[in-house]
């Protein structure tokens, strides 16, 4: 019995084993890397003090000297946000061709949104010919510099 009263004091005392901690990420870099001759520099997950530097889509910032972020042979994106070359649409034709043939559409095709020109031809079919309304005030709103119509499909600023 006196054994007995033994073993209960001791596993009484004993402490169970600490679980396991999470493996920790190391922190991100929050301040730029010195510069190391001849080595890019890596990218940063918060905007660095220097000037210079950019974001990318993945929402890294990347140093000035780096062209195409973290994906050696990527294609670099144009500086504005649209293709380069890209033609600039007029406002006055696509604001006359939303007037005229708004009902079906042509005024979007001519802008580069074909989904929305599609539509367009369908609520007038549906509708039995009032969803021209539609076109018609369109047009009017690309005529006087809404801002809902100031750039195409690509991004492109419509000119005058």
């Amino acid at each position: 019995m006196a054994d007995e009263l033994n073993d209960a004091d001791q596993t009484a005392g004993t402490t169970p084993p600490a679980p396991l901690a999470p493996p920790v990420a190391p922190p991100l870099p929050v301040a730029p890397p010195p510069a190391v001759p001849g080595q890019p520099r890596a990218p940063m997950a918060q905007q660095p003090s220097e000037p210079g530097w950019w974001q990318a889509s993945d929402s890294w910032w990347y140093p000035p000297e780096s062209q195409t972020g973290a994906t050696p042979g990527a294609s670099v994106q144009p500086a504005y946000g649209y293709p380069q070359g890209a033609q600039p649409k007029s406002r006055t034709t696509a604001g006359i061709l939303g007037i005229l043939l708004g009902s079906i559409g042509v005024h979007r095709f001519y802008l580069g949104y074909t989904g929305i020109g599609i539509a367009q031809i369908a609520v007038t079919i549906v509708t039995c010919g009032f969803g021209a309304i539609w076109g018609f005030i369109e047009g009017i709103l690309i005529l006087t510099d809404s801002p809902s119509f100031q750039t195409d499909a690509n991004g492109v600023p419509l000119v005058k």
